[in-house]
């Protein structure tokens, strides 16, 4: 994609962090971007623009903003951002409006989302490996506190022109041929580290200083990778888990500052995504006969507290 081209309408349908930050970037870069959201992000959007506030800048970005997922029917391209718990509803309300030939691409926690959006209604959606610590700390402003970087694969023209386009405004995007072993690396990491920052109520640092948290996060790591191994899906560079427990040190140690989106929606009182997060886990360990107690311990408290907020 040269710079000469004009740029592909996008929408980012369920603009929170994710795709507030993501969808912020490419507006800043040139794209026409609407994002689709709730009534308050649409009224502070339309009448302030919307305020990113990354490690490199602090600005407001001109967008267009709607409630209504209609507005998303010019797009070319469409990032899906909605929460995993919405997947069936908001594909089975996208796919009439959908533009022939428009590029979806699910910009989500967990491994699973593409054959649910699939199944539910018919869109071949593309899956994205998502790295990123942003929070929404008011209706219109996303705050982002480390990474910012997406996986995307396998390689075919679909991916080739999504890595050009964030390419284009300078978001690091990178193909790979082992989209599903990406997808359970991240995999790896939200287990280890989300429901401990939830029921903690701590941010990604202290856990990773804390010898006692780190024996759970060790236990979660390597449930993940057992199931992984029963699956035949190959995690990249997680072969040893040695390995894998240093990288989600490093995680941990990279994102310090940052509370996860369990915790963010706990706080608020929000369903979470556990049950495609370590609940998908324990539910897939016993299909294949691994035990995974701690994943199931960290997903029955984590159910526990939603009921509670």
């Amino acid at each position: 994609m040269s710079q000469q081209q004009p740029w592909p309408k996008i929408a980012v349908i369920g603009a929170g962090a994710v795709g507030g930050y993501f969808g912020g970037l490419l507006a800043r870069a040139g794209a026409p971007v609407v994002m689709i959201g709730r009534p308050a992000f649409v009224e502070a959007v339309k009448e302030k623009g919307l305020f990113l506030e990354t490690l490199q800048f602090q600005e407001s970005v001109k967008v267009e903003a709607s409630t209504e997922l209609s507005a998303a029917g010019a797009a070319e391209i469409v990032l899906f951002c909605v929460k995993t718990t919405d997947n069936a509803s908001t594909a089975q309300a996208l796919a009439p409006v959908l533009a022939p030939g428009a590029i979806v691409l699910s910009l989500q926690n967990g491994v699973d989302n593409v054959e649910q959006i699939r199944a539910a209604a018919g869109i071949e959606a593309l899956p994205a490996v998502v790295y990123v610590a942003a929070s929404v700390p008011e209706a219109g402003r996303v705050k982002h506190v480390g990474r910012g970087d997406l996986v995307i694969g396998p390689q075919n023209k679909k991916t080739e022109r999504v890595a050009a386009l964030f390419a284009r405004a300078n978001v690091p995007c990178r193909i790979s041929q082992n989209i599903e072993g990406e997808l359970w690396t991240k995999l790896v990491w939200n287990c280890a580290l989300n429901a401990v920052s939830a029921l903690g109520h701590a941010k990604y640092g202290p856990i990773a200083t804390s010898a006692d948290a780190w024996k759970v996060v060790e236990t979660a790591v390597y449930e993940v990778l057992a199931v992984a191994r029963a699956a035949g899906i190959h995690p990249p560079g997680l072969e040893d888990p040695k390995a894998a427990l240093a990288g989600a040190l490093k995680i941990a140690t990279q994102m310090a500052e940052a509370l996860s989106s369990t915790g963010q929606d706990l706080n608020r009182g929000k369903r979470t995504e556990i049950d495609s997060l370590n609940g998908y886990i324990a539910r897939r360990g016993a299909a294949l006969g691994v035990p995974t107690p701690v994943n199931q311990t960290l997903y029955a408290l984590v159910k526990l507290a939603e009921g509670r907020s």
